[in-house]
């Protein structure tokens, strides 16, 4: 059974990378020395792993790394963090007060 892996990386600009792979400890080093110079993180190496979850179904894992490379910086902290009650009440979207306006003719 193949294993894949999601994971999350902090970037040295504090900015987060998430990605998959079937080989993590390969990956990351590539991130790392950067392998590949037109990748999200070669310039914004040195990377930490801040994250990392397994799954056994390649359909799942890629459906999933779609899902949170749409989350907000707040909700990928709450992951990272092991918060997982908090990921509820995030994903609801704030919207700013509007102003009414009346149209008079």
């Amino acid at each position: 059974m193949k294993i894949y892996n999601i994971y999350i990386l902090e970037c040295s600009d504090n900015a987060y990378y998430t990605g998959i792979t079937s080989n993590l400890w390969i990956r990351l080093e590539e991130h790392q020395i950067g392998l590949y110079n037109n990748s999200y993180t070669y310039k914004r190496r040195p990377i930490k792993l801040v994250f990392r979850a397994e799954f056994t179904n390649v359909e799942i894992v890629i459906e999933t790394e779609k899902q949170i490379k749409r989350w907000s910086r707040a909700k990928k902290e709450a992951l990272i963090n092991n918060e997982f009650e908090k990921l509820p009440n995030l994903a609801k979207k704030k919207f700013k007060k509007q102003l009414s306006v009346r149209v008079i003719f």
